[in-house]
């Protein structure tokens, strides 16, 4: 009986842990054209990663009407590195969006951080 509560007081632990960071928030953006209807998005996001459990894995590049013009998959928690900057290239947003909003994901909470909408340079 001791052992099973030892254990789940520490489940219940590292799920205080994991909720304990949070949401990630998308803090600044940069949209450059690179020619025809691409562009190249730079996005800083923080997060208060927590190791593999829970840290931001994702942010995206959504149009007005909900259409999701490119994702920026992260690969590994970024603890040490708060906020970081990554950028996708390539992105295609076609003439007719005038504004883009960027939402950042982690992988306890999905999305619901803090989103930027930013017009499109033309």
């Amino acid at each position: 009986m001791r052992y099973l509560m030892t254990a789940m007081i520490g489940v219940g632990l590292l799920c205080a842990s994991a909720a304990a960071a949070g949401e990630a928030d998308v803090l600044g953006v940069e949209i450059t054209h690179s020619g025809d209807d691409r562009y190249r998005v730079t996005v800083t996001v923080r997060h208060a990663d927590a190791g593999w459990d829970h840290y931001a894995d994702q942010w995206r590049v959504v149009a007005p009407d909900g259409t999701v013009l490119g994702t920026r998959t992260l690969y590994h928690p970024h603890e040490t590195e708060q906020p970081f900057t990554r950028s996708l290239g390539g992105v295609e947003i076609p003439a007719g969006v005038s504004d883009v909003t960027i939402e950042a994901r982690d992988n306890v909470h999905g999305r619901g951080g803090k989103t930027m909408t930013v017009d499109v340079p033309r």
